[in-house]
């Protein structure tokens, strides 16, 4: 994938040399529900090859919810499915478990307490962080890590474009 080709694609991007020497590079997501509350805040920051990825909710239904980085930054409500599928640029199946997988946009599950707060926290150098483009999408439903293509996560019920935050 070419360097422009990663700046028109995505926000995050998986396998592209050119933007894994990126230091200090930092995004946000505020992630809202369908009737347009903001239920959770996404941070990510890149240090060299690592996008530090920390999802802070509060306003979820209580359970295990699939997140996932989706290909396309817009999050029309109700069922957000202008977001596009997950960010998948090197084409393989879904899920951390399976054997063809994962996508890059794949990430952990959020576990909401029955206040309706969570918090998740991962790192990953799957995803790279470029231009403005992706959005972060929580689902109804746990990621199996397997199933493909969307790991049976359910309807989506949040979601927030990402943005780039200001250069120091």
């Amino acid at each position: 994938m070419s360097r422009t080709g990663v700046v028109a694609v995505a926000l995050l991007l998986a396998g592209c040399g050119g933007l894994h020497g990126s230091s200090n590079v930092a995004a946000t997501s505020e992630i809202k529900n369908a009737t347009g509350q903001t239920v959770a805040v996404a941070r990510f920051n890149q240090a060299g090859n690592v996008v530090r990825v920390v999802i802070e909710a509060h306003g979820l239904p209580a359970g295990a919810h699939a997140v996932h980085v989706h290909t396309v930054g817009k999050c029309d409500p109700p069922d957000f499915t202008s977001a596009g599928p997950h960010f998948n640029p090197t084409g393989k199946q879904h899920g951390a478990l399976n054997p063809q997988g994962p996508h890059a946009g794949d990430l952990p599950n959020i576990t909401i307490a029955a206040d309706g707060t969570g918090r998740m926290e991962t790192a990953t150098e799957q995803l790279s962080l470029g231009s403005d483009g992706s959005a972060v999408v929580i689902h109804a439903n746990p990621d199996d890590f397997n199933t493909d293509p969307t790991g049976n996560s359910g309807a989506r019920i949040a979601c927030g474009v990402l943005v780039k935050s200001p250069s120091p």
